[in-house]
């Protein structure tokens, strides 16, 4: 990496590390994988910095464009194993165990998981983030019908 493009890719950095950390906060169900997340768009930033649009808005929706495509990629890796969790858990649930809780969270979790990955950021980003719906749009790359269409469906 050329050094012009490390001092691009530390700008990004400052500017954008903390609001998507607080978008993949909502996406992931722990603060580490967060972190995880963040991290590896940013080495996708770093993989490919010419892809990587001028302008500040710009910039910040493609770095969410590009946590969301990573996080998609995540669920579908954890599909299988998601679908195995449930089925345990809908067992374990029928029985009243102190672990009721942590169960009943992990359903929640696997319903979120099972999503399609563009309608649950839309989800988030709106009822989680307060983002608007022209917001939401510009970050992901979608026009403003696509996001309403989105988010009716979700509730």
């Amino acid at each position: 990496m050329l050094a012009g493009q490390a001092d691009r890719l530390s700008a990004l950095f400052e500017s954008h590390a903390d609001r998507l950390y607080r978008l993949a906060r909502r996406l992931v169900p722990s603060a580490d994988d967060a972190l995880d997340l963040v991290q590896e768009t940013f080495l996708k930033a770093a993989r490919s910095p010419e892809s990587i649009p001028h302008g500040l808005g710009d910039e910040e929706a493609w770095l969410v464009r590009v946590l969301v495509n990573v996080r998609r990629d995540q669920w579908r890796k954890e599909a299988v194993r998601k679908r195995h969790e449930l089925d345990l858990s809908h067992a374990a649930i029928q029985h009243d165990d102190p672990e009721r809780a942590f169960l009943i969270r992990t359903i929640v979790w696997s319903a979120l998981d099972h999503l399609p990955p563009r309608r649950r950021a839309v989800v988030v980003m709106y009822e989680l983030e307060g983002l608007s719906m022209a917001s939401i749009a510009s970050f992901l790359g979608i026009s403003a019908i696509t996001v309403r269409w989105h988010l009716p469906r979700s509730s």
